[in-house]
C-alpha cells in the first residue's frame, strides 16, 4: 500500500466507513485492483448510486482485468480524479502502477466488492458488483467549476471504447468523436487537449 494510503487525515478504516464524496446518478471513477503480478491495474468504472437505499454498484463488461481482480481479491480502490489524462488512459489502455492510490486522486475509497448479478448481453458477459467502502480519504478539496472540455473528453472515451463493437453504429460514433474533439479544441485546457490526443492514440480513430 502506498504511503498516501497510510497517512493520517480524512480517513476511516472500519465497517462504518463512508464514501468520501456524495454519489448521485452515475459517477465516473478510476478503480485500481491488484493483479496476479502484484501490480495495480487502473481502469475506468462507473458507479451507480441507488437513490432509495444509498447502495452503490458497478458493472464490468467481459473478461476484463477489473472483473478478474474483483473475483480474485474481492476489493479495490475507487479513485475520484478530475485529471482528464488519467481518466483517458485508464478508460482506453492498460495501465499498471505500483501503488493503489493514484497521484491525481482528490479522494479515494478502498472498497469490498460482492457480485450481485450476472447475465449476457449479446456475446458479452456482464457482471454487477456491490461496492462497500471500508476505508476512505479526502486528499484535496476544490471549488467546483463547469468545464465543457473535461465533459467532452469523458464522452469521447465512452464513444472510443465502443469503436469496433458491432452493436454500435460506427459512423455515428466517429461523428460524435469529431464533435467532442471540436468542443475540446474550443473550450478545453491544455491538459484536456493532451487527454484528447491520448484518446486518439488509444482508439482506432
Amino acid at each position: 500500500m502506498s504511503e498516501d494510503a497510510n497517512r493520517d487525515g480524512d480517513r476511516t478504516a472500519d465497517e462504518s466507513a463512508e464514501w468520501p464524496v456524495s454519489l448521485e446518478g452515475v459517477t465516473e471513477s478510476v478503480v485500481t485492483t491488484l493483479g496476479p503480478n502484484d501490480r495495480w491495474n487502473a481502469a475506468a468504472l462507473g458507479l451507480f448510486a441507488d437513490e432509495d437505499d444509498g447502495s452503490v454498484t458497478a458493472t464490468t463488461w467481459g473478461n476484463t482485468r477489473t472483473r478478474r481482480n474483483f473475483r480474485r481479491r474481492g476489493e479495490g480502490y475507487i479513485q475520484f480524479t478530475v485529471d482528464p489524462v488519467t481518466f483517458a488512459d485508464a478508460a482506453l489502455s492498460i495501465v499498471e502502477v505500483d501503488d493503489p492510490v493514484l497521484e491525481s486522486a482528490d479522494a479515494w475509497a478502498r472498497v469490498r466488492v460482492e457480485r450481485v448479478g450476472a447475465d449476457t448481453e449479446g456475446d458479452t458477459r456482464r457482471e454487477e458488483w456491490a461496492l462497500r467502502p471500508v476505508e476512505s480519504r479526502i486528499v484535496a478539496e476544490r471549488v467546483p467549476t463547469i468545464d465543457r472540455g473535461f465533459g467532452a473528453v469523458i464522452e469521447a472515451t465512452v464513444a472510443a471504447s465502443r469503436l469496433g463493437v458491432p452493436a454500435y453504429d460506427q459512423g455515428e460514433l466517429r461523428d460524435r468523436l469529431e464533435y467532442y474533439a471540436s468542443v475540446v479544441d474550443r473550450a478545453g485546457s491544455p491538459r484536456e487537449r493532451a487527454a484528447l490526443e491520448r484518446v486518439r492514440e488509444h482508439a482506432d480513430w
